[in-house]
């Protein structure tokens, strides 16, 4: 699927869209692009639409952020600073990947072998003041999520 991001509401209106139609089960959600192409803003979308009130930063730093909303829990990583794949080891992943947790993962491709495959690969890039996302499923999930999605 893919779609113009005009400008940044534009971009956190996805963000919703995939919020809304994310079922109530575990699904993992790759998130590709250049710097600045928009991943976090599709992020605080989603969250905010999950009912997530406060700031929403990248964890560049911290690799992993945590939400607790409602019986949901939400981890976005941001993997670009792993300067290799194998730390991931010691960050407990079993931990995130499990129940009814959704995991929306920046740099993905950086720690690829240690991660679970995703439902959705959403693939964003900036062009000329605009964005475009092409949105892939990517499992049986990510095929329903797509059919619930709309432009």
């Amino acid at each position: 699927m893919h779609y113009f991001l005009a400008n940044e509401e534009a971009t956190l209106a996805l963000g919703k869209q995939l919020a809304e139609a994310c079922p109530d089960s575990l699904c993992i959600i790759h998130l590709e692009g250049e710097l600045g192409a928009g991943k976090t803003t599709l992020t605080r979308g989603f969250l905010r639409a999950m009912g997530h009130q406060g700031n929403v930063k990248s964890p560049t730093y911290t690799l992993v952020e945590h939400y607790q909303l409602g019986n949901r829990a939400v981890f976005h990583f941001d993997l670009y600073r792993l300067s290799d794949a194998g730390e991931l080891e010691f960050l407990g992943l079993d931990d995130y990947f499990r129940d009814n947790a959704i995991c929306l993962l920046e740099w993905a491709q950086r720690g690829s072998e240690y991660l679970p495959e995703p439902d959705l690969l959403v693939q964003l890039n900036y062009h000329e003041h605009a964005r475009n996302a092409v949105i892939e499923a990517k499992s049986v999930l990510g095929e329903q999520i797509c059919g619930k999605l709309h432009k």
